[in-house]
């Protein structure tokens, strides 16, 4: 053996007939050398009884020297006068003939070759062309889209790639890049086995999201490669960096720009997270699942179950779902198609069921709900939102981050209250987005959020419940009770200045009672004025302020007096 020229990367293998040595060692060379199957070996040693010689695959050096040193020893055991060579691939040494026989990398050849090392596979994969012949061009994507993308990626490259591999990851705040894995030395990126984790999407359903990997692909001819890998700073959200290398010209960019197009239209489209209701996950998930993004299953409430007084219940039909019914209208009319609205009003009155019932009343809308503890991912929030309008953002106890600036403890406070007035000033008026903020605490909202025109369109009360509305709370949550109309009528007269959560744990509470007392769907007096009395008394203003009946506390000891 000579040494290739420097100008040679790779090494040609070729096998010479010499009509002494037996077919079927030469089928068994090749199967346990060359590592080919039956049926690929007894092909190539037709074509070497056929045409004298044949090629049987293109090697980085250190594997094609292995393939014939090893060959060469079988040979000369056996005592056969069978030639096997290689050679610089590219030289004129193989003109005469040997092509016709040469097994490229889109055939069964290329599938049964083992590389431990990236940078063998790829140079192999791009025989004759040098790291100056290649380009590669590279996007980051939002890590919360995961599984969109993967999903993108694996109708693109996973359904008939001419070889796939997982990378051994050294370093987990390194990014993986083409550069990297071509690597040569201590440092070479080893091939490993392809690492997945779940993402969920909802509905029970989980996407097998791709760690990292290296796809070794064929089209029309031209080779290329792509390398995903995850993108990771510290204290960021984690991104998915998507590289595709090809070989310098117009087809190598033309194939570039299409491929990247079809993965952002499918992270535009969104389809696994459109339309459902949805969080950040910031913690880790029990169930060994990753989802980045938390899929709500909320029940459906319906407008008849929302017990709010009726024009406080018009006041939301209008602001909102009718809103969101005239919205192409108002866009031909140069109209703002986006939307602020601010819920407020005492612990418990069921601001929370409220937004249950827009979010289920909005067919089409995403919705995304931050509690104040999240608000420090607001930005990613946002993202989701531009990208799955038309959506909801609902902010729950906005008073937490947007209180007046005077009673803000530290500039932190300062600092996501500027995010999220930016955010809202950020929007363009035809965006199909509307913000829900929630508090109990109106007065203390910061006035350059309450008080300045085209953030906040609507502030709608949500009071405590009237005398009417108590008394189909009483009913909704005592449905599975046989309660007579003297309870219902009790109920609510002894109820009055309560929450509706006070009025739910109130029904529970009677329903405990009656069975402690050996009745199963049946409850009396007695156990409703057992329930009124640890609520509201035995506990003492702290417990009938935490259960949202602090007024009826009072108004009951005004009835005493």
């Amino acid at each position: 053996m000579h040494n290739p020229p420097a100008e040679f990367s790779n090494l040609q293998v070729e096998i010479y007939n010499d009509d002494l040595t037996p077919v079927h060692f030469v089928i068994d060379l090749l199967r346990s050398v060359v590592n080919f199957s039956e049926d690929e070996a007894l092909s190539l040693a037709a074509t070497i009884d056929k045409q004298g010689n044949a090629t049987c695959g293109i090697f980085p050096p250190k594997i094609a020297n292995a393939i014939v040193e090893s060959a060469q020893e079988r040979i000369k055991a056996a005592g056969f006068p069978l030639q096997i060579k290689a050679f610089p691939f590219g030289s004129n040494q193989l003109a005469n003939g040997s092509a016709s026989g040469f097994n490229d990398n889109s055939g069964q050849t290329a599938r049964k070759l083992k590389f431990k090392y990236a940078h063998e596979a790829v140079a192999w994969h791009f025989a004759g062309l040098s790291q100056e012949e290649l380009v590669t061009t590279s996007r980051q994507f939002p890590g919360h889209m995961r599984a969109d993308l993967q999903i993108a990626i694996d109708g693109l490259f996973s359904k008939s790639p001419i070889r796939f591999f997982g990378i051994y990851e050294q370093h987990r705040y390194e990014t993986l890049t083409f550069a990297a894995i071509t690597k040569t030395g201590q440092n070479a990126a080893t091939i490993s086995a392809a690492q997945f984790q779940e993402v969920e999407i909802g509905d029970g359903q989980a996407v097998k999201c791709l760690n990292n990997g290296l796809w070794l692909c064929a089209e029309g001819g031209l080779r290329y490669a792509v390398v995903l890998s995850s993108h990771r700073e510290f204290g960021q959200e984690s991104g998915t960096c998507v590289e595709i290398a090809v070989p310098v010209g117009e087809l190598g960019s033309v194939l570039v720009q299409r491929c990247f197009d079809v993965l952002e239209n499918a992270m535009s489209q969104a389809r696994s997270y459109r339309g459902k209701v949805l969080s950040l996950e910031n913690e880790a998930n029990y169930r060994g699942r990753g989802s980045a993004i938390l899929v709500h299953r909320l029940p459906t409430v319906r407008r008849d179950e929302v017990v709010l007084p009726e024009a406080t219940l018009k006041l939301l039909d209008r602001n909102i779902i009718n809103f969101v019914e005239k919205r192409e209208f108002l866009r031909k009319l140069g109209q703002s198609t986006r939307k602020g609205i601010l819920l407020y009003g005492p612990p418990g009155t069921a601001k929370t069921h409220t937004i249950r019932y827009l979010a289920g009343s909005l067919p089409g809308h995403t919705a995304l709900i931050i509690t104040a503890e999240q608000i420090s991912l607001l930005r990613q929030y946002m993202s989701l939102a531009r990208l799955l309008q038309p959506s909801m953002v609902v902010i729950e106890d906005v008073d937490l981050i947007a209180r007046s600036r005077e009673q803000m403890s530290g500039p932190c406070e300062e600092t996501m209250l500027n995010a999220l007035l930016n955010e809202m000033d950020g929007l363009k008026e035809n965006t199909d987005i509307i913000f829900v903020l929630t508090t109990n605490r109106p007065e203390q909202l910061e006035s350059a959020l309450a008080g300045r025109p085209g953030r906040i369109d609507q502030a709608i009360e949500v009071p405590l419940p009237d005398h009417i509305g108590r008394e189909k709370l009483v009913r909704l949550y005592g449905s599975s009770l046989k309660l007579s109309e003297q309870i219902i009528r009790e109920s609510v007269v002894r109820t009055k200045g309560a929450s509706a959560a006070f009025i739910k744990e109130l029904m529970r509470r009677t329903a405990q009672s009656g069975i402690a007392h050996g009745r199963t769907d049946t409850v009396s007096s007695d156990d409703l004025r057992e329930a009124l009395d640890d609520m509201l008394f035995s506990g003492g203003k702290l417990n009938a302020s935490l259960l949202g009946g602090i007024d009826a506390q009072a108004a009951a000891e005004m009835q005493i007096r």
